[in-house]
């Protein structure tokens, strides 16, 4: 999505907890992971280096829908989110030296409901076990299972790339 909006950048991968205290809210949740990806990464580049990191999860009734663990953990979240509406938020956190510039942005998302046999074609095609709410927006269940959104369409996708644009701008 970066590519799409011209933005230079390289990839640095650096495992990092993604644990949280119980004590924050559910859209606090992303912003912490995401700090914790730009620590992370900071201390491998250049001081000098500018530093984006995000973390986007899905939340269901104030739950935090994680990444399916396996096929029946990804048809049972697909299940749950049939016919409902439910949150995904990202947090973004942007270093630069001493400067940070944090924020969430919250895209909320409508399924149909889906029928058992939509779900497990999905599930078997495409695979969703890296997927916080066992879905890709871009895929074929998006195109075909989601009734309405309101708010970033990328931001399902895992990045609220406008915002991020402005962000590194006001940097």
């Amino acid at each position: 999505m970066l590519e799409w909006a011209e933005v230079p950048f390289e990839i640095v991968v650096v495992p990092t907890d993604e644990n949280y205290p119980a004590t924050i809210s559910v859209e606090e949740v992303p912003v912490f992971i995401a700090r914790n990806k730009a620590l992370a990464v900071k201390e491998k580049v250049s001081e000098y280096a500018v530093v984006l990191a995000a973390d986007t999860i899905v939340v269901l009734n104030n739950r935090i829908i994680g990444k399916p663990t396996d096929k029946d953990d990804a048809i049972a979240i697909l299940s749950a989110l049939s016919g409902q509406k439910h949150k995904v938020i990202t947090g973004v956190v942007i270093k630069e030296r001493e400067k940070e510039i944090a924020f969430s942005d919250i895209t909320e998302v409508q399924f149909h409901s889906l029928t058992a046999e939509q779900i497990i074609f999905y599930v078997d095609k495409y695979k969703p076990y890296d997927k916080a709410g066992a879905y890709a927006i871009q895929e074929w269940i998006g195109v075909t299972g989601i009734q309405s959104i309101s708010g970033d369409f990328y931001n399902v996708m895992g990045l609220p790339v406008s915002r991020v644009v402005q962000a590194l701008a006001a940097l």
